[in-house]
């Protein structure tokens, strides 16, 4: 971060930027790993699985003097169901109301159906787009410069970035750039925030993505997780309690496993990232009940933070 410390409490004022940038694209295009990425820890759910953002996870970095707010929106693609349906609306809305929209596209999957749908809807954002080309690592110098032109031959943008999230590549460019056209206005956040979601929901999607990668296509999509109870003990240690909600009891015994090695197992790998992110001993306790149809209840799209849509 670069050093405002001799300037006056005004002038650095007047010289701070701040702004929200959209990061769009398909399902694991590799939005939640770039975001992660650029602020430096988890803010954001990473699954092999796709579509596992659900609402608008908002992760905070800061190059130089500018805020640089990271709206990881859902996964872009063909809707069905009324959650999918949700999820879409809520993308589509993250970039309509940011500053900036970035546009993830897997270098490995190119142009597809679902790639180009986006690349049309993008024609009616008017603010500065940039086009990313992630997974960079994965692919060969000729295949990237050929994906590129054919891009360019959709769309316009202001800039065009080739990066793998997951190794580091090309992020600091992005960085740059971002932090030259964001606006200039004073920072939304303290400085030592990394995201806007309070630490309960952060805990659930944590405990969310330890199930996903346990349980893989055993577990259909359908499923969530809300912290019930987050006590701060006088011993310093955390206490939790979160309950994971399926809608068949067949989808519970698969949960909890043989002899509930299982959820234990999850109950492990949640509780580790949870003891490193919140710097204290953490006592997870996770249960899991039956709660059919949750997925058209309104009240649990208010908890994701989502719009109920009406079909």
């Amino acid at each position: 971060m670069n050093d405002i410390s001799d300037e006056t409490p005004d002038e650095a004022r007047e010289n701070t930027r701040c702004g929200f940038v959209a990061l769009i694209g398909t399902p694991n295009a590799g939005k939640s790993t770039l975001t992660n990425a650029l602020v430096g820890t988890k803010v954001s759910i990473v699954s092999h699985k796709v579509q596992t953002t659900r609402s608008l996870v908002r992760g905070i970095a800061i190059e130089g003097a500018t805020q640089i707010v990271l709206v990881d929106t859902p996964g872009i693609f063909a809707p069905k169901r009324r959650l999918e349906k949700a999820m879409v609306r809520s993308a589509w809305n993250g970039a309509g109301d940011a500053d900036a929209v970035v546009l993830l596209i897997d270098a490995r999957a190119g142009l597809n159906e679902d790639v180009e749908s986006i690349i049309r809807g993008l024609a009616d954002v008017r603010r500065p787009r940039a086009i990313l080309l992630n997974k960079i690592d994965l692919v060969k110098r000729e295949s990237l410069l050929e994906l590129a032109a054919r891009v360019a031959e959709l769309t316009s943008f202001d800039r065009l970035f080739m990066v793998s999230a997951l190794a580091g590549d090309g992020l600091k460019e992005l960085r740059q750039w971002l932090a030259e056209i964001l606006p200039l206005g004073p920072w939304l956040y303290p400085e030592d925030q990394i995201s806007d979601a309070p630490m309960r929901s952060l805990a659930a999607e944590i405990t969310r993505e330890k199930l996903f990668h346990r349980l893989h296509e055993e577990l259909p999509y359908r499923s969530t997780v809300e912290t019930d109870s987050w006590q701060e003990r006088k011993d310093g240690s955390v206490r939790i309690e979160q309950t994971i909600f399926v809608e068949r009891e067949s989808q519970r015994k698969i949960v909890l496993g043989k002899a509930g090695e299982t959820i234990k197992a999850i109950s492990m790998a949640a509780r580790k990232e949870l003891t490193d992110i919140v710097e204290a001993p953490v006592h997870l306790f996770l249960f899991v009940k039956v709660r059919e149809n949750w997925a058209d209840d309104p009240a649990r799209y208010r908890e994701m933070g989502l719009d109920f849509p009406q079909e």
